[in-house]
């Protein structure tokens, strides 16, 4: 269904959307594990690897962040918070400075089981923008991030966001002008 916006903008409707089934954002969210969120693989870099390293396969992979291991256990993870408090303006060397010497050393972490709501409240409480996901033995096995969530509680309500205006305040005229 095509709907006028404003002078000659069209704006689409998804058609589909009433065959959909309707998921409902309730207490069940609250004990839905990680592992719903299709968590992110984890990129690494070992301990000692330059910042300039770092940042260009940051760069290259367009991620937020990087986790630090040593041996294949998580050390510490580099974010782009990291890079612009700690590193930019700072005169450091890239290519001499060990990520070791800016990243969060011991970073808060999930496990996959853990609950989307639990992650949340440590995200939230903790400002924390990514967190990774280890194993038992402290390994990696992914990383969850705010978008992850937002993505996921958006998907209640993809009528509702999906079929919004291109842009804020644009009304959506009832009539199709020309028809």
């Amino acid at each position: 269904m095509v709907r006028q916006l404003h002078e000659s903008e069209e704006y689409l409707e998804d058609s589909h959307d009433e065959n959909r089934k309707r998921r409902i954002l309730d207490e069940r969210f609250l004990r839905e594990s990680i592992a719903e969120l299709d968590p992110a693989k984890p990129v690494c870099a070992e301990r000692g690897s330059s910042v300039g390293e770092v940042v260009r396969e940051m760069q290259r992979r367009h991620i937020g962040c990087m986790l630090v291991v040593e041996r294949g256990r998580l050390v510490g993870i580099f974010t782009e918070r990291d890079l612009l408090q700690d590193v930019a303006g700072s005169g450091l060397d890239l290519e001499t400075t060990p990520v070791d010497r800016v990243m969060t050393e011991s970073p808060e972490t999930l496990r996959a089981d853990d609950t989307i709501v639990y992650a949340l409240n440590k995200m939230s409480l903790g400002g924390f923008r990514h967190v990774p996901l280890v194993d038992g033995s402290g390994t990696p096995v992914g990383v969850i991030s705010v978008k992850d969530i937002i993505d996921y509680i958006a998907e209640f309500f993809a009528h509702d966001v999906h079929t919004l205006p291109p842009e804020p305040g644009l009304a959506i005229t009832k009539s199709r002008d020309g028809a």
